[in-house]
């Protein structure tokens, strides 16, 4: 049992506390929240299941997308068309079309890369007004990236395909299945309900109405699990100089609202 001059040190010394919480999250934020490929993220403890959520998952990109040349500059392209006549843009983007035809035959082949390039060919001459050719040219694309595993950069050319085309059915439904594969469960669900907007009777997003939401509820558990040990790892380094830990006090949550409250114990239970 702690001694009430211990609890009286633990209430009054307000300045050691703060000292041992800041350095407890600046060594959280150097070591503890580290990612095998060098990024950092925000600690569990400090952040909340849906702040967590939101953060990319890069372990899903294959390394080896980053061998190709597929970036579009815009830009560029917006300022050639201002020398162009109508014809010329025509002409343009009938070319475009034909390598997206041969981009599809390729994809048929299995030859992804290939058909990447005549993808990327193939935005790099389309006119930017013509934004349904577009948007097919980048939601091919996304399909022919998915299947070398470039998940994050098919996930970027799906959202510019809707971008270019709002009522994109097939754009949106493969988005929603990547976003599923990378575990980013929320944005996929959005995904199917936006399709639900648009088709009302497709089964894929009706499905998935049914399938993502105890996926969520589960991952949300578990997110709250592992911040709560977070929080108890950090408690327990506070509390130790002062002979106690957070066995020294009980949490006890509302089945009704899901809030928590703290009652403490000079007795560890």
């Amino acid at each position: 049992m702690s001694s009430p001059s211990k609890i009286e040190n633990f209430k009054n010394d307000e300045t050691l506390i703060e000292e041992i919480v800041k350095d407890i999250n600046e060594q959280v934020v150097i070591n503890d929240t580290r990612q095998p490929n060098g990024s950092v993220e925000s600690s569990a403890f400090l952040t909340s299941p849906d702040e967590q959520v939101s953060t990319t998952v890069d372990s899903f990109e294959d390394d080896s997308s980053n061998l190709l040349d597929d970036n579009i500059d815009e830009e560029t392209l917006k300022d050639l068309e201002i020398k162009l006549s109508d014809s010329e843009k025509e002409d343009r983007r009938n070319r475009a079309i034909d390598l997206k035809s041969i981009g599809n035959q390729k994809f048929k082949e299995e030859s992804y890369a290939d058909s990447i390039q005549f993808y990327t060919d193939g935005l790099r001459i389309c006119p930017l007004k013509f934004q349904i050719d577009r948007s097919m040219l980048y939601a091919n694309r996304a399909a022919s990236k998915a299947k070398l595993n470039r998940k994050l950069s098919a996930i970027e050319d799906c959202s510019k395909a809707i971008e270019l085309n709002g009522n994109y059915v097939k754009a949106y439904l493969r988005r929603a299945k990547l976003y599923e594969e990378t575990e980013k469960f929320d944005e996929s669900l959005e995904d199917y309900k936006k399709i639900l907007e648009i088709d009302s009777g497709c089964q894929e997003a009706l499905a998935a109405q049914v399938r993502l939401p105890p996926m969520i509820n589960e991952r949300n558990e578990k997110l709250k699990t592992e911040m709560l040990g977070k929080l108890k790892d950090l408690g327990n380094v506070i509390l130790r100089p002062f002979g106690l830990s957070t066995d020294n006090f009980q949490l006890t949550q509302d089945p009704n609202s899901g809030s928590y409250s703290i009652n403490f114990s000079q007795a560890p239970r």
